[in-house]
Parts: structure tokens; C-alpha cells; sequence
């Protein structure tokens, strides 16, 4: 058995290394954020982070010890992911409405320590990343009650940007209205068109009459400038801090399993960096066939003949084009292994036009 000083000496040495260590892992770190900024990703990857623990933990060969090397490895994943975040400060990060709103909240979810540019409308976030005004946009893909969102639908089939990142938010929709208010005393209700028609059975119940805004956030800035009691605005709870509205009627939506799901558009496509199977895989395509018989069941067959399972199958009219339409697919599984290559190549000899919009994890661990 060693003395404590040979004990003391052989720990410093280790420490020196590790500290040499540190600082190269750190160096690979910084690379890591780097890319996530480009590619619109979160610093917090949580099914990566528990594959790098259970992954090295096997390296430890003492069964006594690995529970402690566990411990030691999250909190060196932990101080990365401070790191990472200090050198995304200065990430701009647009999205449709202004503060409070549900696009903001997604945002901050996704970016936390970026900085957030309120835009009047989607195509604004969006062709302010296209231009290089913005790192990436947050922006809405669908509603769990009302569906889609169509503008954004579109974006994605006529624009160039990637989608990387897809996280869902729960929708908690308040009724706001200036202090004093109730009720009782409301009779108009502005909203976002959405959120009016998820909360169609309460507006109903009390004979509102309603009025359509551009976004929930925007329908209680409007509330708060107009200074009638008498109006009340539909959105978060967020926003009646922003605005110093009063919430005189909690979770008015007609389903309370409401959710909404957001997606983070980035000019620069995203490669996973590990192309095994991974839970939670995911990938977007558009693409448009030649208008005869048969010609999307052919493209479904493709896809279906490579094992991808289709989450989401829709179709939109081609504004250019009179009836004529594109399709959007939602697909579970990786397309940058050698069978997703392999579909690519297999659809786009039978596509008009054929894109991938993105790539992305679906980590249900995300922290809403």
C-alpha cells in the first residue's frame, strides 16, 4: 500500500494529464458549438449525452467504480454544454410575433442563451436566414388540433433552408384582458386564427364575438394599447406578464392536450454525426410527381420498400401552377445511411422535384 504523499504525488500527475485533456476536449467542444450554430441545433442532445455515458462507462473496469464514473462523466458533459452555450451568445434566432409569444417561448427552449428577433411574418424569420440577417428561424409546423400551418408548409417546399431541430411545446391558451376586467364584462375576443378555433367551444359558451390578429402575443400587445375592458385577447401566460394583462380565465382550450410543433430552419443542411441507428430519427421531404395515374402511389411504394414508416402524408396546391399540388412527408429513420441514399436516388429518377428538407432527433426527453 502506498503512503499518502506517493498516494498525492501519483493523483497530481493524473490531474495534470486530465487537465491537458480537458483542454483538447474543450478545443472539440468549441467545434461542436460551432456547428450547432450553423445548423440551428440545441446545445442539450439528451439521447447523445446518455449513449456518451453508457458508451464509456464500459471502459472502467471496476464494477465498484462505474456508478462514480457516471457521475463524473455528466458533469463533464454539463460544464461542455456551459461552454457551448457561453459561445452561442451571440446567436440570433428569429421568429414570427413579438415577446410572449408561443414562437418566442419555443426559442428559448431550443436557444436559450441566443438572442431572439420578433418578425411581423413567417416569411419574414424565414428569408431573414436566407439573406444572413439571422442564424436560424423558429417557426410553427402544425397544431395537434388545428393541423398544419400552411404558410410555413410552403415555405419549406419553395425556400432553401433546412430543417434541423423539431421540439414540441405544450399550448396553454389564457384569456387576458386588462385589470379590472372579467368575464362578465367581455365581449370581443382577438386572437391568432388558430387559437380562436382551438378555443371555439369556450368562445362559443359566452357568445364572444371574435376578431382575427396575425399572432396571440400581437392580439394582447393590442388589448393593452386599445384600453378597453370590454376586449379581451387569447394567448399565454407569458405574454400577460409581458403586457401586464390580467389572466381572468385560465386554459380555455377546447382540448387540453394541446400541442404545438416548432421547427428551427438553418441554412445549412445538418449530417448527424453518428449514422447508426439511433431512437427518434427523422426526416422531411417534398416533392412533386408528374400528374397521371399512378405516379404518388409509386413514390409511397418507394418509400415504403425501404422500411421508412411515414408519420405524415399531405398535400398543397402549387401557387403558380393551377391544380396542381406538392406533397410533404414526414418519414421515422435515418436517410443518410446507404438505404436512405439509396431512396433519394430511387425517388428523384421518379419526382419532378425532389427535396429533403431536413434531418433531424426527436427527443422526447426534451424538457417542455
Amino acid at each position: 500500500m502506498k503512503d499518502i504523499l506517493d498516494a498525492r504525488n501519483e493523483i497530481n500527475e493524473i490531474d495534470k494529464q486530465m487537465a491537458q485533456l480537458f483542454q483538447k476536449r474543450m478545443e472539440a467542444v468549441k467545434d461542436v458549438a460551432v456547428y450547432k450554430k450553423d445548423n440551428g441545433l440545441s446545445v442539450r442532445d439528451l439521447s447523445r449525452e446518455a449513449e456518451v455515458a453508457k458508451r464509456n462507462s464500459k471502459f472502467v473496469t471496476d464494477e465498484s467504480l462505474k456508478p462514480y464514473y457516471v457521475d463524473f462523466i455528466r458533469n463533464t458533459i454539463d460544464v461542455s454544454c456551459k461552454y457551448q452555450e457561453s459561445l452561442l451568445r451571440n446567436m440570433t434566432v428569429a421568429y414570427c410575433g413579438v415577446e410572449g409569444a408561443f414562437a418566442h417561448i419555443a426559442a428559448k427552449k431550443m436557444f436559450p442563451t441566443a438572442t431572439y428577433k420578433p418578425c411581423a411574418t413567417f416569411s419574414e424569420a424565414y428569408e431573414g436566414v436566407e439573406k444572413g440577417e439571422y442564424d436560424c428561424a423558429v417557426l410553427p409546423l402544425e397544431n395537434s388540433y388545428a393541423g398544419e400551418v400552411g404558410e410555413v408548409m410552403d415555405l419549406t417546399f419553395s425556400g432553401d433552408l433546412h430543417i434541423n431541430q423539431v421540439i414540441e411545446v405544450p399550448i396553454t391558451h389564457n384569456l387576458l384582458a386588462l385589470p379590472g376586467a372579467s368575464v362578465d364584462t367581455i365581449k370581443t375576443v382577438v386572437s391568432h386564427p388558430q387559437a380562436l378555433m382551438q378555443c371555439a367551444e369556450f368562445i362559443k359558451k359566452n357568445n364572444f364575438e371574435v376578431k382575427a390578429y396575425s399572432n396571440t402575443a400581437l392580439a394582447a400587445k393590442f388589448v393593452k394599447d386599445c384600453g378597453d375592458k370590454t376586449i379581451a385577447a387569447i394567448a399565454s401566460d407569458e405574454t400577460a406578464n409581458v403586457f401586464g394583462l390580467d389572466i381572468i380565465e385560465k386554459s380555455v382550450n377546447d382540448v387540453k392536450t394541446n400541442t404545438t410543433r416548432f421547427a428551427a430552419f438553418s441554412r445549412v443542411e445538418n449530417t448527424p454525426f453518428c449514422l447508426t441507428k439511433r431512437e427518434n430519427e427523422n426526416f422531411i421531404l417534398v416533392f412533386t410527381v408528374q400528374n397521371e395515374s399512378g405516379a404518388l402511389a409509386s413514390a409511397l411504394n418507394i418509400i415504403g420498400a425501404h422500411n421508412f414508416n411515414m408519420r405524415a402524408l399531405r398535400s398543397r396546391p402549387m401557387k403558380n401552377l393551377k391544380w396542381n399540388y406538392y406533397f410533404y412527408i414526414e418519414a421515422e429513420g435515418n436517410v443518410n445511411t446507404q438505404n436512405g441514399k439509396e431512396l433519394m436516388q430511387e425517388l428523384s429518377a421518379l419526382c419532378a422535384k425532389l427535396k429533403l428538407v431536413g434531418s433531424y432527433f426527436s427527443d422526447e426527453g426534451y424538457e417542455k
